[in-house]
C-alpha cells in the first residue's frame, strides 16, 4: 500500500458535472454527478411557514409538517445546496445522545423530564431508520451501535465512569454496557484495547447521501426547496433572501453552524471546524484483521477524542477537530484540508490501528457545526412574533436534528405533546463573548484538552489541565 504523504491533495478536483460540489467532502464525492441546482428564489412570496437551512433540521422539520397537514404551503430557503453544510460533512453517526449533561437538563425541568429526553433521542435512532425505509433512501444505514473504547487505564476508568452515569439516568444493559478487553477486541481490533462502553443506540449512514434523498422526499411531499438563496436577516413575519421577501406567519431558523452570516447572530452559536479524512478502501485481509464486521461507529478516549466509522465502500472515515474555530466566527470552510491535520488524523488512526500505517488517505475534508454558549441543543418558538428556532448540536445533530423536526412541527402546530414540553424546548443559550475573547477562550481550550491528553499519555494520571478546560468551556468533556 502507498505511503500517505505521497498525494499532496488528497481531495480531486470537482467534476464539473457536479457543479463544484463534489469537493465538499468524500460523501458528496460519491453521489456525483448531482446535476444543476434546485432553482433560486426569483421574487417575493408569502408562505405558511418558511424555513431557512436546507440542512437536516431545515429538511425534517418541512417533512414532518407536510406529513402532518398536507395542505400547508412550506418552503425552504437554502444558501448552497440542499445539504452543503454539516449535514452533509459529518461522520456519519445517527447517535440516540444529545450534547449537554442530565444534570443541566434535570436544573431545569426535573429527573422524570430529562430521562424522557434521553428515551426519545435513543429512540429517534429507529425513527431515522423508520424514514429511510419508507422513503427508499439509499444512505447505506446500519444500526450497529457504537463504541467508546480505552487504551490505557486511566480511559477506561472514565469510560466505566460513563456506563455507571447512564445507569443513573435510567439507561439499562440493553442500552449501554461495559465490554471488557476480550468482548471489545471481539467487536473491533483496536490496538491495546482494555475495555469499551458499548451504546446500542446508533447507526451507520452516508450522512451527503441522507441529506440528498430527504430533499427528495420533502419535494415530493409538496415542499418547495429554493437553493442559492441565501438569506441575510430574519425578522417576524418576514426573511430577507437577496432582492426579495418571504413573508410567512412562522419563520424557522435552522441554520445552525452558519447563524453567525444573519444579521445580528453574530454570537448566537460559534461555527466550530470539524475535520474528517477517509482511507483507500481497504482489502478482505485487513478487514478480516480488524474484524469490524458489526458497522459499529467507534470513537477513543481521549479528552480530543476521534471518531470513526467502517464506510459501505470498505474504507475507515475518521474526524476530529482541527484548528477549531475561525477568529470572528468565519464559517468558510470549503477549501482544502491542513497537510498538518490530515497527518495528525492519520496517526490518530494508526495509534488505533497499527497494521493500517502504510493505507492511504482517499479524500480529506472539513466544515462547521454550531456550537451554543452553554454547549447544549435548544429548540424554541416565540408565538408571539412567529420565529423559531433548533440547533447547537455541538457535533451530534444526525439523530438530533430528526426530533428537533418533529418537536418544531408539534410546536408549529400548537400541539401539547411530549415532544413539546421536553426539557430542551426554550429560549436560546445567551451569546458568546466578543471578540477576541471567544478566539482566545476556545483556542485556549483546545490547547489545554491536548495538554491533558498528552500528560494523560505519558504518566497515567489524570491532568489537571482537563479539569481547567472544563472551568472555562463551561461544558461537560
Amino acid at each position: 500500500m502507498s505511503n500517505p504523504t505521497t498525494r499532496a491533495n488528497p481531495n480531486p478536483n470537482p467534476n464539473p458535472n457536479s457543479h463544484g460540489y463534489e469537493h465538499l467532502s468524500h460523501w458528496f464525492e460519491q453521489l456525483a454527478p448531482l446535476g444543476p441546482p434546485r432553482p433560486a428564489l426569483e421574487r417575493s412570496r408569502d408562505a405558511d411557514v418558511c424555513i431557512v437551512g436546507g440542512g437536516f433540521t431545515g429538511l425534517w422539520t418541512a417533512y414532518e409538517l407536510k406529513r402532518a397537514d398536507p395542505s400547508l404551503d412550506v418552503v425552504v430557503l437554502e444558501a448552497e445546496i440542499a445539504g452543503f453544510g454539516a449535514s452533509g460533512r459529518n461522520g456519519g453517526w445517527v447517535l440516540g445522545e444529545l450534547a449537554g449533561s442530565p444534570e443541566r437538563w434535570a436544573a431545569r425541568s426535573g429527573r422524570d423530564a430529562t430521562v424522557a429526553l434521553g428515551r426519545a433521542i435513543a429512540d429517534t435512532v429507529a425513527e431515522v431508520g423508520h424514514v429511510v425505509e419508507r422513503e427508499g433512501i439509499g444512505c447505506d444505514f446500519v444500526r450497529g451501535g457504537t463504541l467508546q473504547v480505552a487504551q490505557t487505564p486511566l480511559q477506561l476508568e472514565r469510560v466505566r465512569a460513563v456506563v455507571d452515569h447512564d445507569r443513573a439516568w435510567g439507561m439499562g444493559p440493553q442500552d449501554s454496557v461495559l465490554l471488557g478487553a476480550q468482548d471489545a477486541a471481539g467487536r473491533v481490533a483496536v490496538d491495546g484495547v482494555l475495555g469499551a462502553r458499548y451504546f446500542a443506540h446508533c447507526a451507520r449512514v452516508q450522512p451527503a447521501a441522507l441529506a440528498r434523498g430527504l430533499a427528495e422526499a420533502v419535494e415530493r411531499s409538496g415542499v418547495v426547496i429554493h437553493e442559492h438563496t441565501p438569506v441575510s436577516r430574519i425578522e417576524p413575519g418576514a426573511a430577507y433572501p437577496s432582492g426579495s421577501i418571504v413573508r410567512s406567519r412562522f419563520i424557522v431558523r435552522a441554520t445552525e453552524g452558519y447563524t453567525a452570516r444573519l444579521a445580528g447572530l453574530k454570537r448566537a452559536l460559534l461555527p466550530m471546524n470539524s475535520s474528517m479524512i477517509v482511507t483507500e478502501p481497504l482489502g478482505e485481509s485487513a478487514w478480516s484483521e480488524l474484524r469490524w464486521d458489526g458497522c459499529e461507529t467507534l470513537h477513543d478516549g481521549h479528552h480530543r477524542y476521534v471518531y470513526l466509522q467502517r464506510t459501505a465502500d470498505g474504507r475507515i472515515a475518521i474526524g476530529g477537530r482541527g484548528n477549531p474555530y475561525r477568529y470572528s466566527s468565519a464559517s468558510d470552510r470549503e477549501g482544502p484540508l491542513p497537510r498538518q491535520t490530515i497527518d495528525a488524523l492519520k496517526a490518530r488512526l494508526v495509534r488505533l490501528f497499527p497494521s493500517l500505517d502504510g493505507v492511504a488517505v482517499g479524500g480529506a475534508w472539513h466544515g462547521v457545526l454550531g456550537v451554543p454558549r452553554d454547549w447544549s441543543p435548544v429548540v424554541g418558538l416565540d408565538r408571539s412574533t412567529g420565529l423559531a428556532w433548533a440547533g447547537g448540536y455541538v457535533g451530534e445533530g444526525v439523530a438530533a436534528a430528526n426530533l428537533a423536526g418533529r418537536t418544531l412541527c408539534d410546536l408549529l402546530l400548537g400541539r401539547d405533546t411530549e415532544l413539546a414540553r421536553l426539557p430542551w424546548v426554550g429560549r436560546p443559550a445567551r451569546g458568546w463573548e466578543p471578540e477576541p475573547l471567544r478566539f482566545l477562550g476556545v483556542h485556549s481550550v483546545n490547547a489545554l484538552l491536548a495538554a491533558a491528553d498528552r500528560r494523560e499519555d505519558a504518566s497515567g494520571r489524570p491532568a489537571v489541565t482537563a479539569r481547567l478546560a472544563r472551568i472555562i468551556s463551561g461544558r461537560d468533556f
